[in-house]
């Protein structure tokens, strides 16, 4: 660009930095084509803004392909005058799924790990939910449009429990869900940091991190108002359309 406008390439960072432009940085983004997407928008932002009474408002989802890497070398710890490191490769010890349903409430974390995502491992999690519930309570789990949650077996098994209200997440919206607010962190703590030599050393930490984090659960608390993002979201469709289609 300095060249093409025959100015200094100090000349032109001045400039982007005058106009807050940057062309080295992009931000991946990702609209909703659901056809129903305000209905269900407002159907889970009610339970974070207005929580019903007498009931627990749960943020469910699971977090599958949670590797179990394990480094070649040990790395060094973080220490005077260097930085923490570790190795750039590693050996795969397989895979493994955490179930986690976020109380919106308090923070704490109903959690199981399994080997597989099918529709039977969301079951069995369901039915441990229902059991570490409060029995009087109804319960509002937040989910997302994955055909585990939606299979027949799973259907039948909410008719029988009435108490248990499944709310969707609008298509491609899973900023919605709270709980992955939860698995960045837990990615950031446990699984990207750790090095492990099978999946069950995996489970034990990640398990180990849960039981320490339900002991002084933190919330994460949805503060913008409704009307807010949906204004948000026609700017960005109002900028998408007037983009010349590829």
């Amino acid at each position: 660009m300095a060249q093409h406008a025959r100015v200094s390439p100090a000349t032109v960072q001045r400039l982007w930095q005058a106009n807050d432009i940057k062309p080295h940085l992009t931000r991946t983004f990702k609209l909703s084509n659901d056809q129903h997407f305000e209905e269900k928008f407002w159907d889970v932002i009610g339970l974070y803004l207005n929580p019903p009474d007498r009931a627990l408002v749960l943020c469910c989802d699971e977090k599958s392909q949670c590797q179990a890497l394990e480094r070649t070398q040990p790395g060094l710890p973080l220490g005077c005058g260097h930085i923490q490191t570790r190795t750039h490769d590693y050996t795969r010890h397989g895979t493994l799924t955490l179930f986690a349903a976020l109380n919106y409430l308090d923070g704490k974390i109903i959690s199981r790990t399994a080997d597989k995502h099918t529709h039977r491992q969301w079951l069995t999690f369901l039915k441990q939910i229902e059991q570490e519930t409060p029995a009087e309570l109804d319960l509002h789990l937040i989910v997302d449009n994955y055909a585990t949650h939606k299979h027949p077996r799973v259907k039948a098994w909410l008719a029988r429990h009435p108490r248990v209200h499944v709310h969707f997440t609008p298509t491609s919206s899973s900023w919605m869900n709270l709980v992955e607010r939860f698995f960045r962190d837990l990615t950031v703590d446990v699984v990207r940091e750790g090095s492990f030599t099978s999946t069950r050393q995996l489970a034990a930490a990640i398990m180990e991190y849960l039981s320490d984090r339900n002991l002084s659960p933190r919330r994460y608390v949805w503060k913008k108002s409704g009307a807010e993002i949906l204004a948000s979201i026609q700017r960005a469709r109002q900028a998408l359309s007037k983009q010349p289609s590829s």
